[in-house]
């Protein structure tokens, strides 16, 4: 069994005995915690940081998971009492399992505007592992940036596998986006500093599920310059294989992507396709479109 499929198993477990019993513990702010497996390793301080796996379920569905992926490191501290799981983390060892319940209607309590996927009655099930115990910032940052690389190495590994799967003939350049040229387009390259008009369609890598395009008829190209860190990483590396008139496709790891953050698919670290054309290529900013409603400038009053 993987290491992935033990840690899942571990929480699935533990989610399963905290909805089946009344013995949990409880803080002050009414959070309820059950610690389902005994770590044997020392009792977290305050100001020290915790490596951890979790999985947020709310009733059967699963709202997110670190699981198969990065760990999250999370500073302890005295946190006070406002219905915050966190409130849980100092009585916490290490290699404890443990499961935190909240209650919605406690939560509608302080913040009444919840996303639409919350409503009265529902329970918020919190599966946590324990990995480690940090004593400061630097040895989890230390950590953090190792578990980066790790992901990064996961991420990239992912469309590798797909892209020789699928037989595509395409390029990997950069820190690992994958490039297939249908039609490089000509005259001005889209080099870092240009600025560029690009019409697209996106899908997820995993399910070629469209997530959004502007490709269909009377929708305008997003302008913006390459390489200024205004688009995701992919796309500044593969845009400066295109011309204008340039077609073609972007396959783009997940940490070249949105990384951490969650992707078009709800996901952290997914890894996108993109159908791109590029519309135009230009030397500086294109003049904005002026609304014919209003008059120019110069051939408005003066202000006083």
């Amino acid at each position: 069994m993987t290491k992935r499929s033990i840690l899942a198993s571990i929480i699935a477990a533990s989610m399963l005995a905290a909805c089946g019993s009344g013995d949990y513990s409880k803080t002050s702010s009414g959070i309820l915690y059950m610690v389902v497996e005994k770590g044997s390793g020392p009792q977290v301080k305050i100001g020290q940081f915790f490596k951890l796996h979790y999985t947020t379920k709310i009733n059967d569905s699963i709202l997110g998971t670190s699981i198969g992926g990065m760990p999250i490191f999370s500073p302890v501290d005295s946190v006070p009492a406002s219905y915050n799981p966190a409130e849980v983390f100092r009585f916490l060892h290490k290699g404890d399992s443990v499961v935190i319940i909240q209650e919605v209607d406690s939560i509608m309590k302080q913040n009444p505007m919840l996303p639409p996927y919350m409503k009265k009655g529902d329970k918020i099930q919190i599966g946590i592992r324990i990995l480690d115990i940090l004593d400061n910032q630097e040895q989890a940052q230390a950590q953090q940036m190792e578990e980066m690389k790790k992901q990064e190495g996961r991420d990239q590994a992912l469309v590798d596998e797909f892209i020789k799967k699928n037989n595509i003939n395409a390029q990997k350049i950069g820190r690992g986006t994958y490039v297939a040229v249908q039609n490089p387009g000509e005259g001005l390259a889209a080099d870092s500093g240009k600025f560029v008009s690009v019409k697209y369609r996106g899908k997820i890598l995993a399910t070629g599920k469209e997530f959004e395009t502007n490709m269909e008829p009377g929708k305008d190209p997003i302008t913006f310059p390459v390489g200024a860190g205004q688009v995701i990483p992919g796309w500044d590396e593969g845009l400066k294989y295109f011309k204008k008139g340039g077609k073609g496709t972007l396959y783009i790891p997940g940490f070249l992507a949105y990384g951490m953050r969650p992707g078009p698919g709800g996901q952290p670290n997914e890894a996108l396709i993109f159908d791109i054309e590029m519309v135009d290529v230009m030397d500086k900013a294109p003049a904005p479109q002026q609304n014919p409603a209003i008059p120019p400038a110069e051939n408005q009053p003066a202000k006083q």
